[in-house]
C-alpha cells in the first residue's frame, strides 16, 4: 500500500524522475527527442512543486527524518517512476497537455476529460489535476493559512485524540507526533476556525490524510475546503448530519427498487442502511477499500461528486447480494467489514466498471430529496407538538402534586357535576371559537391570494364611493374592537382582583378551596374564551376589510371583462365579415374563371370557323380547278378526234406502263418506311416541240398537291390523269380506265 500511495516527501523525487522520463526518447536511445511547449510548461509546473516543497521547512525535516520511515515507499515509487512502460509514457504525455490545456478541455471536451478520470489519474498528476477539478487554485484562503495557524480551536483536543486512528498503519501517519499527524493537525485545526458550525468530525480526517498524501499542507486545506463548500461534504459533517440522513434515505430507495429481495431481507433482520453506508459517504471508500481502490474512486468523486459513492456502494451489494442473504445481521456487519474490502485486491476496474451499470436517475434523486424534506418537515411539527405536550403536562403535574400536599376536600356529587358541566361546555366553546378562527385565518389567507392575482386598481376615480363607505365601515369596526379590547382589559382587572381576592381562601375548608378552584379554572376559562371571540372579531373584521377589496378587485375585473367581451364580440363580428368577403372573393375569382373560358372557347370557336371558311374556299377553288381543267379537256377531246393519234396513245401507254412500275417501287419503299397508301397517281410529263420526249417528276405532284390556289395558273399547262376515268380503249393490268387529257401547246402536268 504505501508503494502505492505517494507521502508528499517522495513528490519532489517522482517529480523528478517523471520529468527525466519525459525527456528520454521513447521509441529509440539513438534518437533524440524534441519536447513540444505543452511538455515544457509541464516540466515548468512540476519544477515549481518541487520548488514549493524545498522551501517548506517541514518538508525539508521530512526529507531527513520520514525517509528512514518511508524508505521503502520512496524506493518503489522512485525505480517505477524510472522503469515506466511505453503506456505509461503516452499517458503522461496526454494527462501533460491536459494540464496544460485545462480550460479548453473543461470547456469542450468534458466527455472526454470524465473518460480519462475513470480511467485513473496518474500518481504524479494528481495534485494538480485534483486543485484543477475543484478550482482550488489561486484561493484567497490560502494566503490566511499561516495566520489561521496561530490561533487557539475548541476542538484541538478532539482532533489531537483522533490523529493517530487516521490511517494508523500508513507510513506517513503511524508514528506519534510526526510529521504526517503534525500536518494533519494543522490542517484539521485551521478548518475548525474557518468553519466553526462545523468545527471537527472524524470522518474529515481521512479525506484531509489522502490530499495530504498527495500535496503540500496549503493546497491539502485550500481543497478540503473547497470540497466542503462545493462537494455537500460540510452538508454531511454538520452536528445535525441532515445531508447524511438524505444520502442513507436516497440509497435505501435504490435498493428497493433494484434489489428488492435484499431489501426485504434487511427489513426483516432490522438491519439498516446507516449500519454499513454511513462510513462509505463520510469517507467516500477510504476506511472501506485499499487505499489504491479507494483513491481511484475519489479520482472520480473530484470530477463527478457523490453519484460515485451511490453507484460503487450499488455494485458492492450487487456483487454481494447471495452472500448477504444467506446471513443475519452479525454475519452481514462481519461480511462488510472483513470480506468486501479484499475483493478488489486486484484493482479497482472491476468494481468500477460494476458501478457504470447500475441505473442512476438523477431526477429521481432529486425527487426523493423533496419526499425527504417533506417528512422531515412533517416529524419537526410532530417533535414541537409533542414537546409543547410534554411541558403542558408537566405543569399540570406540578399543580397536581401541589393540591395532593395542601389535601384533597370531599364535595357534593351535585356541585362537582355541575361544574364539570359547565368546564365541559366552556371547553367546548372554546373549541369551536378556535375552530372558527382557524376558518376565519384560512379565508383570510385564501383572499389574500386571490386578491394578489386580481388585476391592479387602474381606475380610481370610479371606484372613490365605495372606498369612502368601506373607510366608513373600517372605521366602526375598529371603534368595535377598540371596545371589545377594553372589555377584556376590563375583565382581566376584574380577575387580577378576584386572585387577589382569594388568595388567603386556602386557609378555609378544604370544600370552599376545590370549589374555588374549580370556580377560577371556570373563569380562566371565560377569560379564554372572551380572548378568542376578540380574535374571531379581529379576523372577522380583517375578513371585512379583505371582501371590501376583494369586491372592489372584481368590480374591476367585471368591467375588465365587459371590455373584453365588446371587443371579442367585435373581433367576430369582424372575423366574420372577413369571412363573407373571402367568400365574395372566391365567388368573383370563379366568374372570372367562367368569362375566361367562355371567352378561350369562343376564340376556339371562331378559329375553327376560320378554319371551316378556309377549308370550304378552298373546295370551292378545288371544284373551280376541275372545272376549268374539264374545259381543256374537251377541248383536247375535240383535238383528238380530228387527229389520227393512234400512235400518240400507244407512246403514252407505254409512257403509264413505266409510271405504273415507277409507282409501285415507290408503294413497296413507303410502305416499309410508313405503310403509307396512295389514294391518286399525280403524273407530270413535260412536253417538247421537238423530241416528244417524257419526263416524271414527283415533286411537282407534290407541289401541286399542297399549292391549290393557283390552279388556275397551272390548269393551262397540264393534264391529270385519274384512276376512274372511263375510256374503252386504255385499261391497265388492274382493270382501271385512265382517261387522258392532253391540252394544246405547252408540257402537260397530270
Amino acid at each position: 500500500m504505501a508503494s502505492q500511495v505517494a507521502t508528499p516527501t517522495s513528490l519532489q523525487t517522482t517529480a523528478t524522475s517523471s520529468s527525466t522520463s519525459l525527456s528520454s526518447p521513447a521509441l529509440s536511445p539513438s534518437t533524440p527527442v524534441q519536447l513540444s511547449p505543452d511538455e515544457v510548461e509541464l516540466l515548468a509546473k512540476l519544477e515549481e512543486q518541487n520548488r514549493l516543497l524545498e522551501t517548506d521547512s517541514k518538508s525539508l525535516r521530512s526529507m531527513n527524518g520520514s525517509r528512514r520511515n518511508s524508505g521503502s515507499s520512496l524506493v518503489s515509487s522512485s525505480s517505477a517512476s524510472s522503469n515506466l512502460s511505453h503506456l505509461e509514457e503516452d499517458s503522461w504525455i496526454l494527462w501533460g497537455r491536459i494540464v496544460n490545456e485545462w480550460e479548453e478541455v473543461r470547456k469542450k471536451k468534458e466527455k472526454q476529460l470524465k473518460d480519462q478520470v475513470r480511467k485513473g489519474v496518474p500518481h504524479h498528476f494528481r495534485a494538480i489535476v485534483w486543485q484543477l477539478l475543484c478550482n482550488a487554485q489561486n484561493m484567497p484562503i490560502k494566503d490566511q493559512y499561516s495566520e489561521l495557524l496561530k490561533m487557539t480551536s475548541p476542538c484541538e483536543k478532539l482532533i489531537r485524540r483522533d490523529i493517530a486512528r487516521t490511517y494508523p498503519e500508513h507510513e506517513f501517519f503511524k508514528e506519534k507526533d510526526s510529521l504526517g499527524q503534525e500536518v494533519l493537525f494543522n490542517v484539521m485545526k485551521a478548518y475548525s476556525l474557518v468553519d466553526r458550525e462545523v468545527g471537527y468530525c472524524q470522518g474529515s480526517a481521512f479525506i484531509v490524510g489522502l490530499l495530504l498524501m498527495q500535496m503540500p499542507e496549503e493546497e491539502a486545506f485550500c481543497v478540503f475546503v473547497k470540497l466542503m463548500q462545493d462537494y455537500r461534504l460540510r452538508e454531511l459533517f454538520k452536528p445535525s448530519m441532515a445531508e447524511l440522513g438524505l444520502c442513507m434515505y436516497q440509497f435505501e430507495c435504490m435498493i428497493q427498487e433494484q434489489l428488492p429481495e435484499l431489501h426485504m431481507h434487511f427489513q426483516a433482520q432490522s438491519f439498516h442502511t446507516s449500519m454499513y453506508a454511513s462510513s462509505w459517504f463520510l469517507t467516500i471508500f477510504l476506511t472501506s477499500f485499499p487505499l489504491p481502490v479507494a483513491t481511484r474512486i475519489f479520482d472520480i468523486f473530484m470530477c463527478e461528486g457523490l453519484e460515485i459513492v451511490f453507484r460503487v456502494g450499488m455494485a458492492i451489494l450487487q456483487m454481494n447480494q447471495t452472500e448477504l442473504i444467506q446471513l443475519d445481521m452479525e454475519g452481514m456487519l462481519q461480511h462488510f467489514q472483513k470480506v468486501i474490502p479484499h475483493q478488489f485486491g486486484s484493482g479497482p476496474d472491476k468494481v468500477i466498471q460494476a458501478a457504470y451499470q447500475v441505473k442512476y436517475n438523477a431526477k429521481k434523486m432529486k425527487k426523493l430529496e423533496k419526499e425527504y424534506t417533506t417528512i422531515k418537515t412533517k416529524e419537526m411539527e410532530e417533535q414541537v407538538e409533542i414537546k409543547r405536550l410534554r411541558t403542558e403536562n408537566r405543569l399540570l403535574k406540578q399543580r397536581i402534586d401541589t393540591l395532593e400536599k395542601k389535601g384533597v376536600p370531599r364535595y357534593s356529587e351535585e356541585s362537582v357535576m355541575q361544574l364539570e358541566r359547565e368546564l365541559v361546555q366552556a371547553r367546548l366553546k372554546e373549541a369551536e371559537s378556535q375552530c372558527a378562527l382557524k376558518e376565519m385565518q384560512d379565508k383570510v389567507l385564501d383572499m389574500e391570494k386571490r386578491n394578489t392575482s386580481l388585476p391592479d386598481d387602474t381606475n380610481v376615480a370610479r371606484l372613490q364611493e365605495e372606498l369612502i363607505g368601506v373607510k366608513l365601515r373600517e372605521a366602526e369596526a375598529v371603534t368595535g374592537l377598540k371596545e371589545l379590547r377594553q372589555q377584556v382589559r376590563d375583565l382581566e382587572e376584574h380577575w387580577q382582583r378576584h386572585v387577589a381576592r382569594t388568595a388567603g381562601r386556602w386557609k378555609e375548608s378544604p370544600k370552599k378551596n376545590t370549589l374555588s378552584e374549580l370556580q377560577d379554572e371556570l373563569m380562566s376559562v371565560r377569560l379564554r374564551e372572551a380572548e378568542a371571540q376578540a380574535e374571531l372579531r379581529e379576523a372577522r373584521q380583517r375578513i371585512m376589510e379583505l371582501e371590501t377589496q376583494n369586491q372592489i378587485q372584481s368590480n374591476q375585473l367585471r368591467r375588465s371583462e365587459q371590455e373584453n367581451r365588446c371587443l371579442h364580440e367585435r373581433e367576430q363580428s369582424l372575423t366574420v365579415q372577413n369571412k363573407d368577403l373571402h367568400v365574395e372573393l372566391k365567388e368573383i375569382k370563379r366568374r372570372q374563371a367562367e368569362i375566361e373560358c367562355k371567352s378561350k372557347e369562343e376564340v376556339m370557336a371562331v378559329r375553327l370557323r376560320e378554319a371551316d371558311n378556309i377549308a370550304a374556299m378552298a373546295e370551292l377553288q378545288q371544284q373551280i380547278s376541275e372545272l376549268e381543267i374539264e374545259k381543256e379537256e374537251g377541248k383536247v377531246q375535240g383535238h383528238l378526234n380530228h387527229t389520227d393519234s393512234s400512235q400518240y396513245i400507244r407512246d403514252l401507254r407505254d409512257q403509264i406502263t413505266e409510271l405504273k412500275h415507277e409507282i409501285c417501287c415507290l408503294k413497296g419503299q413507303r410502305g416499309l418506311a410508313g405503310h403509307a397508301t396512295f389514294d391518286g397517281i399525280h403524273i407530270v410529263n413535260h412536253y417538247g416541240g421537238d423530241d416528244e420526249s417524257y419526263q416524271s417528276s414527283d415533286e411537282d405532284g407534290v407541289k401541286d398537291s399542297i399549292l391549290p390556289a393557283d390552279g388556275q395558273q397551272r390548269s393551262n399547262s397540264r393534264i391529270r390523269l385519274h384512276p376512274k376515268l372511263g375510256d374503252s380503249d386504255s385499261e391497265d393490268e388492274d382493270g382501271e380506265a385512265l382517261r387522258l387529257s392532253v391540252p394544246q401547246g405547252k408540257s402537260t402536268t397530270v
